[in-house]
């Protein structure tokens, strides 16, 4: 992804001024942070850091706040993508180029660049592998999304639009990324569907709390999941998760420091980048990317 490019605008990046407005504290925005924060040292650039924990409103005074500091550009982790419309404007006012990442507008002319993932696709991984592992059987499925808005609508839209007639979706409700809030939903999806065959959760986070109400309740139902941590991947292993999609946070940081200094010096860098995804399973577990830097 143009990794010259960068090298030539190291000198350059002497003088920049990044914002970071994170949209959470779940395992991903950690690791999502930690990248960016070594990228930005690598690259010889300052960064100024916030996060808007959930919150729309939070994250709309984080981008005004930014544009006080008068940053040179703002990496976007957004908490809703409704959200942003009012963030680009913001910031576009103010002559500050917005770089995002997970996730991007339907139009993308007001932006700087962007790294995303393909969540749509990410769900559609694990319900591939659902439609396989059940072949012909009539099985039922439950989701448990995460935070209503952005990434979460499109992980469970992926995950729905891929599932053939055979998987019935019986239960959709969100764990807001949430460890102990899918636990809760889980105990209340297993005792209202005691057939209940896979569930889909959004994060690994949220499915290690189904995991333990299925457990609870004496149920073998299979999870597929998606970030692809150590913890995460260590579960595929031993069988607790049936499969999850890696989609390492820390490749996503990167590219985005990278790339948004790379664009802002006009260098050439792809400008809608996206973050390599791959379904894991007990069969290829060694070709996981690292999905977190060390603290």
């Amino acid at each position: 992804m143009s990794l010259s490019a960068c090298s030539d605008n190291a000198a350059a990046s002497d003088e920049i001024t990044l914002g970071f407005v994170n949209g959470a504290n779940t395992e991903f925005h950690t690791c999502l942070q930690r990248a960016v924060e070594s990228e930005a040292k690598t690259e010889g650039a300052e960064l100024i850091t916030a996060n808007s924990k959930q919150d729309p409103g939070t994250e709309l005074n984080n981008i005004e706040d930014m544009i006080s500091r008068n940053v040179d550009a703002l990496i976007v982790q957004t908490v809703n993508v409704d959200a942003l419309k009012n963030d680009i404007t913001k910031a576009k006012n103010a002559g500050i180029p917005i770089f995002l990442t997970s996730v991007i507008t339907s139009d993308t002319s007001d932006i700087l660049g962007a790294v995303v993932v393909d969540l749509k696709q990410v769900g559609a991984l694990d319900a591939g592998y659902v439609a396989k592992d059940a072949g012909d059987a009539q099985v039922e499925a439950g989701i448990i999304a995460g935070a209503p808005g952005a990434a979460s609508d499109l992980l469970v839209s992926g995950f729905t639009d891929a599932l053939p007639p055979t998987v019935s979706v019986v239960a959709n409700q969100p764990g807001m990324f949430n460890r102990a809030k899918a636990q809760d939903v889980a105990e209340n999806m297993i005792q209202a569907h005691p057939n209940l065959a896979y569930a889909f959760v959004a994060n690994e986070e949220m499915a290690f709390g189904a995991l333990q109400a299925f457990q609870a309740a004496g149920k073998n139902v299979k999870i597929v999941t998606t970030n692809g941590t150590d913890e995460g991947l260590a579960a595929v292993k031993d069988g607790r998760f049936a499969a999850t999609v890696s989609n390492s946070a820390t490749a996503t940081g990167q590219l985005a420091v990278k790339n948004a200094i790379t664009l802002l010096n006009k260098g050439t860098a792809e400008r809608i980048a996206n973050t390599p995804i791959k379904l894991i399973t007990k069969d290829n577990l060694a070709e996981a990317p690292q999905y977190c830097l060390e603290g």
